[in-house]
């Protein structure tokens, strides 16, 4: 098999590949080393590879396959995730100048689990200066640019990541997603990315930004790769103390359901900022879709929803600069622009503030339950209000425009944090420039499954995920 067809494939696609000796390790993890270098250098997208390393542990793995041996779903698989999730002994850099030289003395959780399912770890990514910002800009590192359109945001903070596997240079990645950093960027670049539930994935051993809203999950081309990648990575963890007990189903397997029946509820309003007309047409013929497939669908506002993003904005605001105080004393002018145009009114917010912010938690989760969630098993809205903006003209350097951007950017994405639902997003279809659009799709507590099932079947009746973005690693025709 060519490099360009390797590289067409998807994570389940190229598993099997391997697992079959239809292509082996080796020659998949060279075509994405490749690909990274070549193209991922020309989106921005790559900070560093370890070839000498994935080499190395490529030809292990086909040695291990040769003697029959398996070491779970993802042998073999090269894979290249955001610069925020420890290896030990390998530098992590976390888009930031304070990261400098940084070599973790420990592994992420995920990581050890991808490594015991046989995937190969090439490298790292671009992201946002310590994974705060929704936008993708990153003057230090550089902008990542979106394979749809070179001069669009890829969406952050999971932005060298998204664009990686969008244009076909990386099968699959890990993100982060405190606002909506996983749910935006694969919006943005046509991808599916899963935020679960706040607990279901180990965050020991990732660079934290805010302990009360930070998620981990995976960024990848369809849900049913997503599925398989998440049923890697979740479960209870004892290096994470919020890390639930809860048993991990067979992810995968629950894609095979249909929507009959399915009781979906579309969120038409209430978050305080009204969706442009491309994304409105869009998830009107979202609506249909669900319709034809067979769910039972319903319309209503979203309960409230302005005052639970202000409630989430002063979470997300005081939990990093708590976190970087002793930074920001001491190395104000190593932090960007837009880093301290989100972080620095942190520190202007009473405890009492953040106390009540963090009390009222437990109410919001019981009332959106009990509003939307007890009488349907699945709500659906747009998962931001605009296609991917130009880079150049929100690059403000973190004035009151950028700050007012990533509100609106994250207006249906991060009540979802602060409620700690599990939420997806899937391609929706693209506006008149031919720039992505995404569907978001949330659960009840612990409803992975169900959430990435909608996704299937709803990428099974478009097809929007299918298309290839003029800027990839492989042929588009």
């Amino acid at each position: 098999m060519k490099a360009a067809d390797i590289l067409a494939c998807g994570l389940a696609e190229i598993a099997a590949h391997i697992r079959d000796g239809t292509v082996t390790s080796r020659a998949a993890t060279e075509a994405v080393l490749a690909a990274l270098e070549r193209e991922g250098a020309h989106l921005g997208a790559v900070a560093r590879l370890w070839p000498e390393r994935a080499m190395a542990e490529a030809e292990a793995r086909d040695r291990e396959r040769a003697a029959g041996r398996l070491r779970g779903p993802l042998h073999g698989v090269p894979l290249a995730h955001k610069d925020m999730f420890y290896r030990k002994g390998e530098l992590t850099e976390c888009g930031s100048r304070l990261f400098r030289g940084f070599r973790p003395a420990v592994t992420a959780t995920v990581l050890e689990r991808l490594d015991a399912a046989g995937a190969i770890d090439v490298g790292r990514t671009h992201m946002v200066e310590v994974a705060l910002g929704i936008t993708g800009h990153n003057p230090w590192t550089g902008t990542p640019r979106n394979p749809w359109n070179r001069e669009r945001l890829t969406g952050g903070s999971t932005s060298g990541g998204a664009a990686s596997v969008a244009a076909r240079l990386n099968f699959a990645t890990l993100g982060s997603d405190t606002g909506g950093s996983i749910r935006v960027p694969a919006a943005f670049c046509n991808l599916v990315g899963i935020k679960p539930t706040y607990g279901r994935v180990s965050r020991a051993g990732c660079m934290p930004l805010s302990f009360t809203l930070d998620h981990i999950g995976p960024i990848c081309r369809s849900s049913a790769d997503c599925a398989l990648m998440l049923r890697v990575i979740a479960g209870p963890d004892p290096r994470d103390p919020t890390t639930g007990a809860e048993p991990v189903p067979d992810y995968p397997a629950a894609l095979a359901e249909d929507l009959r029946g399915e009781r979906i509820l579309a969120l038409v309003g209430g978050l305080g900022c009204e969706p442009e007309p491309a994304v409105h047409h869009r998830f009107e013929e979202a609506c249909r879709i669900f319709d034809e497939l067979g769910a039972e669908l319903r319309r209503a506002a979203f309960p409230d929803g302005e005052p639970l993003n202000v409630l989430r904005r002063v979470i997300g605001m005081v939990e990093p600069a708590a976190l970087h105080r002793e930074h920001v004393l001491s190395r104000r002018a190593d932090f960007n622009p837009h880093t301290l145009a989100r972080m620095e009114p942190g520190f202007a917010i009473e405890a009492g503030v953040y106390a009540r912010a963090l009390a009222a938690r437990a109410g919001w989760l019981e009332r959106i339950c009990r509003e939307l969630l007890e009488e349907a098993d699945l709500l659906i809205l747009p998962t931001t209000v605009t296609a991917p903006p130009p880079i150049a003209e929100t690059d403000t350097g973190g004035d009151a425009r950028f700050v007012a951007l990533a509100n609106r950017l994250t207006a249906c994405v991060a009540p979802f944090n602060y409620l700690g639902l599990p939420a997806a997003s899937v391609p929706m279809g693209f506006d008149g420039e031919g720039l992505p659009l995404g569907l978001q799709i949330v659960g009840r507590p612990f409803a992975e499954a169900r959430v990435l099932r909608a996704c299937h079947a709803f990428e099974r009746a478009t097809g929007h995920g299918r298309r290839v973005p003029p800027v990839a690693a492989v042929p588009t025709a």
